[in-house]
């Protein structure tokens, strides 16, 4: 909007702001210029009808000069363009009609040339709408009058007025002068509106130009992050996977009790750096929208269990109490949900729970909060008796990267990405965490999911009877491609447990090769291997000649941590994947799955 200037203002400078468009910074200019032209015209013809001895010309003039004064004081004062411009078409307009109606009582040049200056002045300064409405409003009784002029039907009692040619003179000449300045000026404003539109669109051009490249630049940078990202976590998963591995075997072997209890170490510390690796990857999965949840059968009670069962040895080195409490209700329910993504988010809730509690104790809860319809709601809650968190820092704990504050991170450790993972994956299914704490006496997270329950009463988890029975493996011929020496030794010392034999290729050119001249029943397939990858020699298997050998059932074994992984997998003709490291019983359900249950 145009500024308020002060009231003894005069000057046009005063008026004009930046934040006014071209074309309305030409319109006050107008007004402001044009007022001293009519000024001057109208104190000319005052002066020439006052020596003629004109009356009502007179009094006409001296109020239109009264006018056009307190109109020009208005705008330096209060520069309401439309407004003005909206009292000088009326004022026009009552002078035109009263001249031609009353004082002169017929139609000249001059009225033609005020209807003139009404029509471009309304167009130009009020639009098209008012402009027609002020254009007919002159020219509509105008022609009336011609009419009734012609006819010899108008006659009035008042003796009109008659002007020399000196006022005739006058108005012609200020009349001209005002159509051409109107025209003038506003071309001008036209003009460079039009140049100001085009640089605008330069810009734009240039702006569009910098954008798509800023565009470009984000999207090489997102495919870079996320290549680093998927050769971080094969480099980093795969020696895990060897130490994770070596201490199922170990334990599987039957240790002396500290043995065992060494090995339980090394295995927790390694999952720890797993689970550190895994939030990274995890939440860059969740950010780029590609999480899946899935719905299976599980036992929520084993599952709470498995959670908790470590996470209770690590309260116990630290001296809290830790009480996990399942609602009876829920202990013989076999539920249908993702207990991957459950698990991730209570065990964040836990650690968490335990990492910034000193001393006191940790209260784990599952409760049935909802039974009907073989559905049911179960409440989660996971309260200590920790450091707590302060009211203004509730929002910002749930961000990636960050914790409470730099000492708490200092002090305790850790990514900053575990509550972050947890809200997001609440938020992907439309759920809510509910916090409550207060500084120095704890907090308590907790959170509603709903379930599907199972009618049946099968058993699940590490119970799955295909896992009981391995008796028939000793004859399965299994061809591993992998290229990583202690990835090799330790698939065969796992294999061994169950009597497999494998041959070993050590890139996909050597795995078509081995195909070529010997049969197998399953491949497990490394991704990323020299010579030949894992996906071009699936594609390759697929294509062979021998409908046999192209339908083998592949197993992918990856360490990579691209979010579309599962996609480009099937996509590559491979059956099912198996990520790094992985659980035995996991490898052994979908080996058992792919062999026995659908061939």
């Amino acid at each position: 909007m145009s500024r308020d200037a002060s009231f003894f203002n005069f000057s046009i400078k005063n008026i004009l702001s930046d934040n006014q468009s071209v074309l309305d910074q030409a319109r006050i200019r107008l007004l402001y210029y044009g007022f001293g032209i009519v000024f001057v015209a109208v104190l000319g013809l005052l002066v020439s009808v006052y020596l003629q001895h004109l009356p009502m010309l007179t009094i006409t003039a001296e109020i239109s000069l009264i006018l056009v004064v307190s109109l020009f004081k208005y705008l330096t004062y209060k520069p309401r363009w439309l407004r003005i411009s909206h009292a000088l078409l009326m004022l026009a307009t009552f002078i035109n009609l009263l001249d031609v109606f009353v004082i002169m009582q017929r139609v000249d040049i001059i009225t033609i040339q005020i209807i003139l200056l009404v029509v471009l002045f309304g167009y130009y300064m009020v639009g098209q709408s008012w402009g027609l409405f002020y254009s007919l409003l002159n020219i509509i009784p105008v022609m009336v009058f011609y009419v009734l002029e012609y006819n010899d039907g108008y006659f009035i009692a008042l003796r009109p007025e008659k002007i020399d040619q000196s006022t005739i003179i006058i108005s012609m000449f200020a009349n001209f002068i005002l159509i051409i300045y109107i025209h003038s000026h506003f071309y001008s404003a036209f003009f460079n509106n039009i140049k100001q539109l085009k640089e605008t669109s330069d810009q734009q051009k240039l702006l569009n130009n910098k954008l798509e490249l800023a565009i470009e630049k984000a999207e090489k940078s997102s495919h870079i992050k996320s290549e680093f990202l998927s050769t971080m976590s094969h480099e980093i998963r795969t020696p895990l996977n060897a130490v994770i591995g070596m201490c199922n075997l170990m334990i599987m072997a039957n240790p002396r009790a500290d043995q065992k209890e060494n090995l339980r170490v090394l295995k927790f510390s390694a999952n720890n750096l797993l689970a550190i690796v895994n939030d990274v990857l995890d939440f860059n999965k969740i950010e780029s929208g590609k999480v899946i949840f899935e719905s299976i059968k599980f036992s929520l009670v084993e599952l709470m269990q498995n959670i908790c069962g470590g996470q209770m040895l690590k309260a116990e080195e630290k001296g809290l109490e830790f009480n996990l409490k399942i609602d009876p209700v829920l202990a013989n329910k076999v539920l249908y949900g993702d207990p991957t993504r459950l698990a991730q988010i209570l065990f964040n809730l836990v650690s968490n729970a335990i990492k910034f509690t000193k001393q006191g104790n940790i209260y784990v809860k599952a409760f049935c909060h909802e039974d009907k319809n073989n559905k049911v709601v179960i409440t989660f809650t996971v309260k200590d008796t920790g450091i707590g968190i302060a009211k203004d820092n509730l929002e910002s704990i749930f961000e990636p990267f960050t914790q409470e504050s730099i000492t708490t991170t200092r002090q305790y450790g850790g990514t900053g990405l575990g509550l972050a993972i947890v809200k997001r994956l609440l938020e992907l299914q439309g759920l809510q965490m509910q916090v409550i704490s207060k500084v120095g006496e704890g907090s308590e997270f907790s959170f509603n999911m709903e379930f599907e329950v199972s009618n049946t009463t099968d058993e699940v988890g590490e119970k799955h009877p295909l896992l009981q029975n391995t008796e028939g493996l000793s004859n399965l011929k299994m061809l591993i491609a992998e290229d990583n020496p202690v990835n090799v030794l330790l698939m065969k010392k796992l294999l061994a447990k169950w009597k497999i034999t494998p041959i070993i290729a050590e890139n996909g050119e050597r795995v078509i090769q081995v195909l070529q001249y010997r049969d197998f029943d399953i491949i497990l397939m490394d991704l990323q291997m020299p010579v030949m990858n894992g996906f071009d020699a699936a594609i390759e298997i697929r294509k062979m000649p021998d409908i046999k050998k192209a339908a083998i059932p592949i197993i992918a074994l990856t360490a990579a941590a691209l979010t579309d992984i599962k996609e480009q997998i099937l996509n590559a003709g491979m059956n099912d994947y198996v990520s790094k490291p992985f659980k035995p019983e996991e490898l052994m359900e979908k080996i058992q799955h792919l062999v026995f249950e659908i061939h």
